[in-house]
């Protein structure tokens, strides 16, 4: 039998005015009549607010989302991924009536519980006892459904000892646990989560993440999951959808999604990072001229993964004979000390020949990155002698990946190394 729809999302479109870039006044005179005219500019735009539709453009008009269809079924994980700015989030504002839409319709059969924001749907006034009932009372729960459900809400959320205090008193960490634990709990029919999870911490994340997996498969609630958890989205959603400067450019299994995205996330050969113009040290004899990042198929990608086979190349040009000549990666953490060192001294066996330009790849097999922020130092050297130094050459953001192909990511760290290692048991 099939599922019924929870979801149904037909050509939604949502458009902003934005304000532009106006000319300094230049005298007092210009100041005054500005502020005299303020009011009525301001009036106008907000008036014209009404007026937009599919044909609205111009330089103060943008889209967020543009033409977005799709259906969710009941009982369905749908992961919605996409770099940031990418619409993500406008979307679920649509799907939780925060916004209106600009055009286009929505269809949610149940109620909905959102996790948007931290502290979003929090009187700050309130303690975290008296907002666990004033959601459920918004949601449509009786006093008898709540207190029936409320040691299960404390009890998750793990703040038992701050529950009668104010919420404005609450960290945005404690915030976040009371709220999952109150949209989890009051049993919605559709849940919509975004990003905010990443503030908590991974212990509660992680539970989190379980509580999610259950409240699909064994409650056969529907869960829109947005996040930058490649791993996650691949491991826990049903279904992902992949959206690009506001619409939906790929739907459909999260694994070939989360490939797309990381193959396609709107890198390209012309992009190629030149290096021409940056601040560098060295004799210039061998130098390079641009760095670019490839998968296993030698396919540019902007997002990298942990765990995925990537090859990093490096044009060069070479202005003179070279003797023994040396080429070193550095990879630095966010906090600018040193992770991994590559040097081709020590890895690459046997005589490296120059032309006068080329390329050089560097493959590292299974990238042993944890999810974070890294900076790269790029040096050239003949023998001793440095020929080109650049710091900071590129910044590269790692997304978790399957990097044991278990299914389980070390979440308790990051900006660090994975080892690749066995367990033996003695039965």
């Amino acid at each position: 039998m099939a599922k019924q729809i929870a979801i149904k999302v037909t050509n939604l479109s949502k458009a902003y005015r934005i304000g532009l870039k106006r000319n300094k006044d230049k005298t007092l005179v210009e100041s005054f009549i500005r502020t005299v005219q303020y009011p009525f500019i301001n009036f106008k735009r907000i008036t014209s607010l009404k007026k937009l539709n599919s044909n609205s453009q111009g330089d103060d008009v943008f889209w967020a989302n543009k033409h977005i269809s799709f259906e969710v079924h009941e009982g369905e994980v749908l992961g919605i991924i996409g770099k940031n700015g990418a619409g993500k989030s406008t979307l679920l504002k649509l799907l939780s009536h925060i916004t209106e839409p600009t055009e286009g319709k929505i269809e949610i059969y149940g109620r909905v519980a959102s996790l948007l924001e931290v502290g979003t749907g929090f009187n700050p006034d309130l303690t975290g006892k008296e907002n666990i009932y004033l959601n459920g009372t918004i949601l449509g729960l009786t006093k008898k459904e709540i207190d029936a459900r409320y040691n299960d809400i404390v009890e998750f959320s793990g703040i038992e000892q701050f529950i009668e205090t104010p919420v404005k008193r609450y960290s945005s960490g404690m915030k976040v646990r009371l709220a999952f634990a109150v949209a989890a709990h009051l049993d919605p029919e559709v849940l919509i989560i975004d990003e905010v999870l990443a503030v908590g911490d991974a212990e509660f994340q992680k539970k989190c993440l379980g509580k999610v997996h259950s409240i699909a498969s064994t409650e056969g609630r529907t869960v829109l999951f947005v996040s930058h958890d490649m791993a996650a989205i691949k491991n826990l959603c049903s279904r992902a959808l992949l959206l690009q400067k506001g619409k939906v450019i790929a739907d459909g299994n999260p694994a070939e999604v989360v490939d797309f995205y990381l193959k396609n996330n709107t890198a390209k050969p012309e992009n190629q990072l030149r290096v021409d113009e940056m601040k560098r040290s060295g004799n210039g004899k061998f130098k390079a001229t641009g760095i670019e990042f490839l998968n296993d198929k030698m396919e540019q990608v902007a997002v990298l993964e942990s765990g995925m086979n990537l090859n990093i190349k490096i044009y060069y040009e070479c202005f003179a004979k070279p003797i023994n000549p040396v080429i070193n990666l550095l990879i630095k953490n966010n906090l600018q000390l040193p992770v991994v060192n590559l040097l081709t001294r020590v890895a690459y066996n046997g005589i490296i020949k120059l032309k006068n330009e080329g390329y050089i790849i560097c493959n590292i097999p299974k990238l042993p990155l944890m999810a974070g922020r890294y900076f790269i130092d790029l040096s050239f050297k003949f023998d001793f002698e440095f020929t080109d130094y650049i710091e900071d050459i590129i910044t590269i953001d790692v997304e978790k990946g399957d990097y044991y192909a278990t299914g389980k990511m070390l979440d308790s760290m990051r900006d660090g190394v994975l080892i690749y290692h066995e367990w033996k048991i003695d039965e």
